[in-house]
């Protein structure tokens, strides 16, 4: 471990991927508990239109990609409050329509082909520059400000809509904001894992805690060291074995789930059962 920190774009790459599997489970937790585990995915094949956007337009990837998953996902939830596609068909229309702007505006862009779009597609954390994780750390702080501010709200949204509408809680607005939450973490998580991949961070580290415990708060916190443990963990395997960090990460996750999958089982079945009268 200590080799790896005698590089510069392996210390880059590891402060990135703290901060993402920091970020990615915290509002993965919520999009969970919402049943929107999927909306991470749309979200990365919108920003993958908004990365074309800015080689076409010679500006920043990343910062494009920012405004174009937020525009994409406030869309999403506003179509699937007010219109009358569902929830599902929601998020076909943002796959196909992502992909499809994202392919036709780097077949414009100056010198651009598809496989410009492939580092962003299967994450290249090891060549991620400074300027990138500027803006993955101002993001991710962000991402966590709304998190503390409004996590007492999100969190009774989560449970139950209705009972949020009664409390008179803006619920329209807080549903943008899980939306446009999880759009900047896309963003954060798409140079580390890719924007294939990055749903996997936000659902599996939820997922795997879920088999070990059951309060809200503890599966969130929970879930963000799952998350940083697989980032880097997977960070330092790609490096040694020479294999995409992206997909080893997720490897790295769902390994964990498995384990406490076993675990979890184990620990139900220890417990002493409650004697009925």
């Amino acid at each position: 471990m200590i080799e790896l920190l005698q590089f510069d774009f392996m210390r880059r790459a590891l402060i990135a991927a703290l901060l993402v599997g920091l970020v990615a489970p915290a509002i993965g937790t919520f999009m969970v508990q919402r049943r929107l585990a999927l909306l991470g995915d749309g979200i990365g094949h919108v920003a993958l239109t908004g990365v074309a956007l800015g080689f076409l337009t010679g500006t920043a990837p990343v910062l494009t990609a920012v405004l174009v998953s937020v525009l994409g996902a406030v869309a999403i939830e506003l179509v699937r409050a007010r219109g009358r596609t569902s929830g599902d068909v929601a998020l076909a229309l943002l796959f196909y329509g992502g992909i499809a702007g994202g392919v036709l505006l780097i077949s414009l862009a100056p010198g651009g082909s598809n496989a410009t779009l492939t580092s962003y597609l299967f994450g290249s954390i090891s060549s991620v520059p400074v300027e990138d994780v500027w803006v993955i750390g101002l993001l991710a702080t962000a991402v966590l400000g709304v998190l503390v501010v409004f996590g007492r709200e999100l969190y009774v949204l989560c449970q139950d809509e209705e009972v949020a509408r009664a409390s008179g809680l803006p619920v329209r607005f807080l549903s943008l904001l899980i939306a446009v939450t999880a759009a900047l973490t896309v963003v954060i998580a798409m140079r580390v894992v890719g924007l294939l991949l990055v749903s996997a961070l936000m659902v599996v580290p939820v997922a795997t805690s879920q088999q070990l415990t059951r309060g809200f708060t503890s599966t969130m916190l929970l879930s963000m060291l799952f998350g940083m443990i697989s980032t880097v963990g997977g960070l330092t395997s790609s490096f040694y074995v020479e294999v995409p960090p992206g997909a080893v990460i997720v490897i790295v996750a769902l390994t964990g789930f498995v384990l406490a999958l076993g675990l979890g089982r184990f620990i139900r079945r220890s417990r002493p059962q409650e004697s009925t009268p």
